[in-house]
C-alpha cells in the first residue's frame, strides 16, 4: 500500500507560511529527532528563503542520543542554521530557544514597538502546538495525540519582546519516497487512515530488528528474534495479550500495540535515520 496523507487545509497553509516569511526575523522549524530528515519538509526549506532557521529536534528523549548528537553537526554545516535538541514539554530546554532567537536576530525584540517575530513551522504531530504552549506559559495552542490539529494561523505575544507565528502542520503533496512515508507512519506524523497498520508495523519491526535488536529482547523478554518482522509482530502480540478465540493473536491489534510502545518510547531510544557524519569526531 502507498502512504499518501494531504488534508486540504495544507494547500491554503502553504500560501499562508509564503506570505508570513516576509515579515518573519527568525524561522523556528520544528521536527522529530527519531526521524529529523524525513520529518522536515523540504516546501519549507525552500519557503524560509534565507531566513536564519533554529531547527529544533523535538521528541529528544526518544531518540537515540549518539545519532541525534551526529545529526546536530549535519545541520549545522549548513548557512544560517543551528540545532536545538529538546522536549517541547520542558521549560528549561525550551528557553534556550528564546536566546537563540535573540542571537540570530540582534537587532529586534529589545524596544517597544519593534518585536522579534519567529515563525514556528512543520509537518503534523511534531509538537509545534507543545512547544509554543511551553514557551507562553499557558495554553494557547490546541495540542493532541493525531496530526493535523491546528489547521489555521495565529499569532502569540511570548510577553518577552518574540512573537510566534503557528502555522498548520504542512506536508508536501505527494510522497514519492515511502521509505520516509512509511518512518512518518510509523513515527505517528502521517493519519491513521493513510496507511495500513500492519504493513507499517512489520517496516518498523524489521527496522529494528536490524538496529535495535538488544531493546527488542529486553522489552519483550525474547531469547532470540525471528526471521522476520511478521514473526516478530506475532511474538509481541503474544507478549501483549493481543489474542483471539484458539489462542491466536490478532495481528491488527499486535501491530497497533507495537507502534503504541514504538511512539512513546516503551521499547527504548530509537532513531529512524541516521547522519552521514554519525560516529564521526
Amino acid at each position: 500500500m502507498t502512504v499518501e496523507w494531504y488534508p486540504g487545509h495544507m494547500g491554503k497553509a502553504h500560501k499562508e507560511i509564503a506570505e508570513l516569511v516576509r515579515s518573519t526575523h527568525v524561522i523556528i522549524e520544528i521536527v522529530d529527532a527519531r526521524l529529523p530528515v524525513s520529518s522536515s519538509n523540504h516546501l519549507l526549506h525552500e519557503l524560509r528563503r534565507n531566513k536564519p532557521c533554529i531547527k529544533v529536534m523535538n521528541k529528544n528523549d526518544l531518540a537515540d542520543p549518539a545519532v541525534t548528537k551526529a545529526w546536530v553537526r549535519t545541520f549545522e554545516r549548513e548557512n544560517g542554521v543551528r540545532a536545538l535538541p529538546l522536549s517541547a514539554k520542558q521549560h528549561r530546554e525550551t528557553a534556550q530557544l528564546i536566546k537563540i532567537c535573540y542571537s540570530l536576530a540582534p537587532n529586534w525584540g529589545k524596544q517597544p514597538g519593534y518585536p522579534l517575530r519567529a515563525m514556528v513551522v512543520g509537518i503534523p504531530n511534531v509538537g509545534k502546538s507543545t512547544l509554543i504552549n511551553t514557551l507562553a506559559g499557558k495554553s494557547v495552542a490546541k495540542v493532541g495525540d493525531r496530526p493535523a490539529i491546528t489547521t489555521s494561523h495565529q499569532r502569540i505575544d511570548l510577553r518577552n519582546g518574540i512573537i510566534l507565528s503557528d502555522t498548520p502542520g504542512l506536508l508536501w503533496p505527494d510522497m514519492k519516497d515511502q521509505v520516509a512515508a512509511y518512518r512518518l507512519a510509523a513515527s505517528g506524523a502521517i493519519g491513521d487512515n493513510a496507511f495500513d497498520y500492519m504493513e507499517v508495523a512489520i517496516f518498523a519491526a524489521e527496522f529494528m530488528m536490524e538496529q535495535y535488536r538488544d531493546l527488542l529482547i529486553a522489552r519483550y523478554k525474547l531469547t532470540d528474534l525471528p526471521e522476520t518482522g511478521a514473526e516478530l509482530l506475532e511474538q509481541v502480540g503474544r507478549r501483549l495479550g493481543c489474542l483471539v478465540s484458539g489462542g491466536l493473536v490478532d495481528m491488527n491489534r499486535a501491530s497497533e500495540a507495537f507502534l503504541r510502545e514504538l511512539r512513546a518510547g516503551k521499547i527504548g531510544r530509537v532513531s529512524f535515520e541516521r547522519s552521514e557524519y554519525d560516529g564521526a569526531d
